[in-house]
Order: C-alpha cells, then structure tokens, then sequence
C-alpha cells in the first residue's frame, strides 16, 4: 500500500493506494511543530479508523510547502512504519520538463498537479488549486510546465476581511442563491464566491491565450466543489488531484 501525503499550509491531504485505486483520503489539520512520533499518531489512528493495517504500508511519497516536516515525515516511514519515503524535490524524476527562470522555487505542490493534469489529458492544460493560495500552473501541448499565477485564498482573506472590520462577520463560503445579496451574509457570499470565480476566470483566459489553442481546465483544492462550479473557464473538478499525481510520480521513480 501507498501512502500519498500532500502537506499544504492549512491542511494535509493523506490517500492510501492500492495500485492506481485509492482506497481511502483523509485531512487533517497540519501543524508544523510536530514531530515524526506526534504525526505517526495520527497517522497510524487514520488508518486504523478507515480499516486499513498500518503494516500494509510499504511505501510513501510526500509534498510538502512546509520545509520543517519534510524530514519529519521520513522519521515517520522509517520508524513507525518500516517503509520507503520519497520527498518530492529537484532530484525526484517526474518526467515534465520546467520551463521557468529558477526551478528550484517552485512549490512541489503545483509541479504534482500540473503533472496530474497532463497525464488526465495528454495535452495543454491548466491547473486551478484552491488552496491556502490559489494556484494556477500551465502545461505546454507537449508536457511542459511553463509556469502560473498565485493569488490569495479564499479563507485567508476571509480571515483577513473580519479581522480589519468591526461589523463584518467571518462566514462560510456556499455558492450564493443570487448575486444580489439581501443581507450582510449574502452580500460576503456573492462577493467571496462570485468575485473569486470572476478571478479565476479572469486569469485562466489571459493563460489560455499565451498557452494557445483549446487548453483543458482542471479544478482541485478544498473549496474546489464550491467555487469551481461558479468558473465559466473550469472544465472539471477532481478533489483527489494532488493524490494522483503524488502516485504518478512514485512509480516513475
């Protein structure tokens, strides 16, 4: 069994294979003071929940955005686990070529995606990553990365927006029933949803328009199934994306 690990800045992504079956996801909240011991924990726990043995683990690959729980992630296989951990970095084969002025700073989270991606269509695409940040990377017609777009996510801003205001209150974000909002909560809803589909979009026409020809939009993160449906550019919505392309690349290594 494959341990799949995408450790984003708010929250870890954790998919257990079987070959290319997922068999189960989770997320949890990530932390990144812990040590291999406290993740081992929750991780071993998760599996246990969801049915799945532990010692069935024989091998894990991991993204990570926070540099600290790298290694801890390593300790984690090797003490706890008694499988393999493979850190996706420079040196990990994923068989895309990138394209940009400095590879080395770009986040092994949107390399893994755009990966995806190009694998789901064989051809030019886009990734949208609703994330902690939004990530938008571009894939050339022929499998490389060329490069993308990072704005802010949804909950920081909200976050950010009733933290600078005195009456506007923290919300959740539901695609809104109308754009025309009738109270306080509609209003945030309508401009939090549609303002960040209309970003979205914005961006997405701008690439397609440097990448050429008809680019296929692929949508994942955790507010994925809540914006996504609101971007006229988004051709699909898949929530296990990064998951995929964290077992692509562990068998090409």
């Amino acid at each position: 069994m494959l341990l799949a690990v995408d450790v984003g800045n708010t929250q870890t992504h954790v998919g257990a294979f079987d070959g290319a079956e997922l068999l189960a996801d989770w997320r949890l909240s990530t932390r990144g003071y812990l040590t291999a011991d406290e993740l081992a924990l929750a991780m071993v726990g998760s599996l246990r929940f969801r049915g799945l043995d532990a010692d069935a683990v024989d091998a894990a690959i991991v993204s990570t955005v926070v540099p600290r729980l790298g290694p801890e992630y390593v300790r984690l296989c090797e003490r706890h686990l008694g499988a393999e951990c493979l850190l996706v970095g420079p040196s990990v084969k994923t068989g895309m070529p990138i394209r940009i002025d400095n590879p080395r700073e770009l986040g092994s989270d949107r390399l893994v995606n755009a990966v995806a991606a190009f694998d789901r269509f064989g051809g030019a695409c886009l990734s949208v990553d609703f994330g902690t940040s939004i990530n938008i990377d571009a894939v050339s017609a022929d499998g490389e990365y060329l490069g993308g777009a990072i704005g802010p996510g949804l909950e920081v801003s909200i976050e950010a927006l009733a933290g600078r205001t005195a009456k506007l209150p923290r919300i959740e974000i539901a695609a809104p029933e109308v754009a025309i909002g009738r109270g306080t909560q509609g209003a945030l809803q309508s401009g939090f949803a549609y303002g960040f589909a209309g970003l979205v979009d914005g961006i997405v026409q701008r690439m397609l328009t440097e990448v050429g020809g008809d680019a296929a939009v692929i949508a994942t993160g955790g507010m994925a199934t809540s914006i996504g449906p609101l971007c006229e550019s988004v051709d699909e919505i898949d929530s296990y994306l990064t998951l995929t392309g964290l077992r692509l690349i562990h068998e090409r290594n």
